[in-house]
């Protein structure tokens, strides 16, 4: 192109650039389109001839130093069926106008590093990639429909509003990352609807000051360990990784989509799982409303996770398809509300939840208690009191206190298989007698049983006194009750001769009642304890 200055129409313009240049200043669009659904399609194989192509030094001169408008019109860009041959090439400038690309072709990779825009939209658009670090935008960035073949770079980029990527597909990169946007802000919405990425998508340390919204996406990454790695992701509000409604809202055929093509379906709605197909990392996370998995599939390796250690948030949906392999790990996690299903969480060894704070369950269908125990005891292969103790203090918090005692017995059954063989059977006993004093009822049962055995025992003995002339009425029945009860006097064992084999049974009767004093003893420090 011959060198042109600020404002002036190059001499050597092309047929299409001319036009392109007209459209500019009265801010119309420049159509190349030839009507032809196979011809017209940017990510078909049919090439596009000169008669449908502009050079991208020359777009650069339109958006960085372009013509004034036609007086009343506002300048813009706005092309529709373009092949822009060439690099194009704004790297830390200004671009002022409007920006809309509909259905073009990019021969080469779009470089806007460091620069700033009002608002870019590329809308369908083939692109052999796009490199945006740091790129600034006081308005949207729009990339719905757009297939991107070697990657988006859009490391710490500050979008002003919205960021929409809704259908877009996108490889990897020479770094295996389809999206790399660590340290990003969205000021409003990221929309990434119906999505699919081979790659890793990068977004450490990223901002969204409203929602991000994934619903129905497809992030796949086979070369690497994460398909979606965010570790300290902010989301203001809501974090949806979920399956979407397919039926389209009305209004949905316009250039640039409408947010929120669907909404979580309903039962009998057509629909797409969000699907990962590879880990995922959302480390240290904060969400200010909730994290939801609804309908979500993942598909990892052995040795992968869905990592949500120490994420913090007031709700936390996990009510996904359950995991084959893998594992899903929420250590350190706070949340307040925990929504799951009994068919969400992996098996044994498939889950940790140490140090992992709820204060409330409200699951989805029926998830029993002996269902919620499993759970547990999936999660943690080496005995540890925590989650037990937290899960029953959440129960107990919601009027659910005979589960909670139900929950506190597990953890005791559980600790006894830790214990040298001496505490072990002294554990057995506990269970045995008093269920480890959470069941009360059974010590007063086996005080009445064994006060029967020793009144019916000594009924059929009178023993002697041991002083002739100081010594009460005979009572069998009250008798045998001295000698079971520990420490409490009632003036009977004292006043009579046992000897032979009457001294054995009233010794058995004093070793039972010390063993049941003890045990209930236990039991009820326990309940103190937990007071």
């Amino acid at each position: 192109m011959t060198e042109a200055r600020a404002g002036e129409e190059p001499a050597d313009l092309t047929a299409a650039e001319r036009r392109m240049w007209e459209a500019y200043r009265t801010g119309s669009v420049c159509d190349l389109t030839v009507r032809a659904v196979d011809r017209d399609d940017p990510h078909a194989e049919h090439v596009w001839g000169p008669e449908r192509s502009v050079r991208a030094e020359v777009v650069a001169l339109l958006l960085l130093h372009g013509p004034s408008p036609v007086p009343g019109r506002v300048a813009s860009l706005k092309l529709r069926g373009v092949r822009i041959t060439g690099r194009l090439d704004l790297s830390g400038g200004t671009v002022g106008p409007y920006v809309e690309l509909q259905s073009c072709r990019f021969d080469s990779e779009i470089q806007a590093s460091e620069t700033r825009f009002g608002t870019l939209r590329l809308v369908n658009c083939a692109i052999p990639r796009l490199e945006a670090a740091r790129l600034h935008t006081e308005g949207d960035l729009h990339l719905p429909r757009c297939r991107v073949a070697r990657g988006i770079r859009l490391t710490d980029a500050q979008i002003g509003t919205d960021l929409l990527v809704s259908q877009a597909v996108v490889q990897r990169d020479t770094k295996g990352r389809a999206i790399s946007a660590d340290g990003m802000s969205v000021a409003q919405d990221f929309q990434g609807e119906l999505l699919e990425t081979y790659g890793e998508v990068s977004l450490r340390g990223a901002t969204v000051g409203v929602s991000m919204n994934l619903r129905g996406a497809r992030l796949r990454n086979p070369y690497g360990k994460y398909a979606l790695n965010a570790p300290q992701l902010t989301v203001e509000r809501t974090l949806y990784l979920t399956s979407i409604a397919l039926d389209y809202v009305p209004g949905s055929n316009s250039s640039t989509p409408p947010y929120g093509l669907g909404l979580t379906p309903a039962r009998g709605q057509r629909a797409q799982r969000f699907e990962c197909r590879g880990g995922m990392r959302l480390d240290d996370g904060r969400f200010g409303d909730a994290i939801d998995f609804f309908g979500a599939r993942f598909v990892l390796t052995e040795e992968q996770e869905i990592s949500l250690r120490r994420i913090q948030t007031p709700e936390f949906r996990f009510v996904g398809e359950r995991l084959e392999r893998g594992r899903v790990v929420v250590s350190g996690a706070k949340v307040v509300k925990l929504v799951d299903t009994s068919t969400s969480w992996p098996g044994p060894g498939g889950v940790s939840i140490q140090g992992f704070v709820y204060e409330t369950l409200a699951p989805r269908g029926h998830f029993p208690l002996a269902r919620r125990l499993e759970w547990v005891e999936a999660a943690t292969p080496e005995y540890s009191p925590e989650p037990y103790e937290r899960l029953a203090a959440v129960l107990r918090a919601s009027g659910e206190d005979a589960d909670a005692r139900q929950v506190l017995l597990a953890k005791q059954r559980r600790r006894r298989g830790t214990l040298p063989p001496a505490a072990k059977a002294w554990g057995y006993l506990q269970d045995w007698t008093v269920v480890y004093g959470y069941r009360p009822g059974r010590a007063a049962l086996w005080m009445a049983v064994l006060w029967a055995a020793g009144a019916l025992l000594f009924s059929r003995h009178r023993p002697p006194p041991i002083k002739e002339n100081e010594h009460p009425e005979w009572d069998a029945a009250l008798y045998a009750l001295d000698l079971l009860l520990p420490v409490i006097d009632l003036g009977q064992q004292a006043q009579w001769k046992v000897d032979g084999g009457w001294q054995w049974g009233a010794a058995a009767l004093i070793l039972l009642g010390w063993i049941l004093a003890t045990t209930v003893a236990a039991g009820a420090s326990r309940v103190l304890r937990r007071g």
